[in-house]
This record gives C-alpha cells, structure tokens and sequence, in this order.
C-alpha cells in the first residue's frame, strides 16, 4: 500500500448496512426491549437473540477490563474475545492480557495492524502529527477487517466515561455492524462494587494514577479519560465513533 497520502477515511468503512439487514425501527424495538434488563439480563439475553457464533466481543485490557470480561466468561466461557494490538501497548497491559487469560480461561485472539502501515505510523511519529490516522491504522483497520463476519459487536462502553459515550443507544449501527452497549447505564459505583465483590483484579497502572489506559505514546496519569490524548481535543480512538 503507497503510504504518501493515506487519511483516516481511507480505512475507515462508511457502509450504510448492517450485516443482518436491521431498520431503523427494528434497532428501536430493540432497545425498548433491553431498556428495562440490567446489564447481566442484557448479555445473557443477546446470546439468546443472535446467533452467538456472529457475536464479536473485544476488550482493550485497560483499567477495569476485568469486570466486563468477568461477566462474559461467567455467561459464556467459550466467547473468543478479540484483542486489538497495536504495538505501542504499556508492557503491563500485555501482563494483564496474560493473567486475565489465565484466571478466567479467556480465549484471545489479537488483531494486529498491517506491517506496513504500523511501520509508516512508527517512521513518521503519527501519535503526534496526525493521532486520528495513527489510531485508523493501528486500531480501527484491524478491527475492520474482522467485523465481516460477525453480526453484533459487544462493547463494555459506560455513559459517566465521555460525553460521546453517554450519548449512546444499547443498540445503533455503527459501519456496517450492529454495536450492542450494554453497559452503559451502568453507575461508576456499581461497577466498582462488582469488582470488590468478585475480587477483581484492576489494571496494575491505576494505582499508579492511571485511569484510562491506551497505547504508552498518548496516555499519562489522569482522571477519567483526561489522560488520553493530553493536549489534544481528541477524545476517542475512533473505533466507538
């Protein structure tokens, strides 16, 4: 691929259809009906909804990955949860990657960037010159070229995190896949109370001060997600947009 003028939009998909061919009205009804389950009741009842084979699941193995996958391995341990590396991961997401594998019997499969592209985004500092291509190329490319084959894309996404988030349905189409966000009315207190409650192991960098963890190039200690993209108006990968 010739990298002399590439852009964000050359990889990102702007397909209009979802792959199970729901309307507008369909995906309304949709969120009527999980409006009223908690957030386990919405999981369990997505696998009972769609074909559970056309489920993607991804975790970014940041801060509090552990509740969400938690909950995905208790209501279907044999789920492959997709892990998008990007080659630019703190060596302590790696580890935590590792040992929530082992403590929950995860099946993890990373989904990492063309060599090429990763090589220009590494030779020409894109973290810094242009971040919205860097996180195209390491992130939302790869993920791209996975959702083909699935029809519903789980996301532990939750409303008090970012503005964009709060905005958001338990359902909507997002390029071509139908996003499922069954988290998102769920409370920071609440989220936290499950972790205390089942032991749950936090990202070893919260305690660092740390508390939205992405690639080591665009994430210093902070609060919330003040610490991604500091500097910058930027406030999302791009892969939830």
């Amino acid at each position: 691929m010739n990298t002399a003028n590439i852009t964000s939009a050359d990889i990102i998909s702007t397909a209009g259809t979802n792959n199970l061919g729901l309307t507008k009205e369909a995906i309304e009804k949709l969120n009527e009906e999980y409006k009223p389950l908690n957030f386990e009741e919405r999981i369990q009842r997505v696998y009972q909804d769609f074909a559970a084979d056309k489920i993607l699941v991804t975790s970014s193995f940041a801060a509090t990955s552990a509740y969400f996958l938690h909950i995905i391995a208790t209501i279907r341990p044999e789920q492959l949860i997709h892990f998008v590396n990007t080659g630019y991961h703190f060596a302590q997401t790696l580890e935590y990657r590792d040992y929530l594998i082992d403590r929950f019997h995860l099946r993890v499969e990373d989904l990492t960037p063309d060599k090429h592209l990763h090589a220009y985004s590494l030779s020409e500092n894109l973290w810094e010159t242009d971040p919205d291509l860097c996180c195209s190329v390491n992130k939302v490319k790869p993920l791209e070229e996975v959702k083909a084959r699935y029809n519903i894309w789980i996301s532990s996404l939750m409303g008090w995190q970012s503005d964009h988030r709060a905005s958001l349905n338990i359902f909507e189409e997002r390029r071509g896949i139908i996003k499922f966000n069954p988290m998102l009315d769920v409370t920071k207190e609440e989220r936290d109370a499950y972790i205390a409650t089942h032991d749950l192991p936090f990202h070893p960098m919260v305690a660092e001060g740390y508390e939205s963890i992405g690639c080591s190039h665009c994430t210093v200690k902070g609060e919330g997600r003040a610490g991604r993209w500091q500097g910058k108006e930027k406030t999302e990968c791009g892969l939830h947009l």
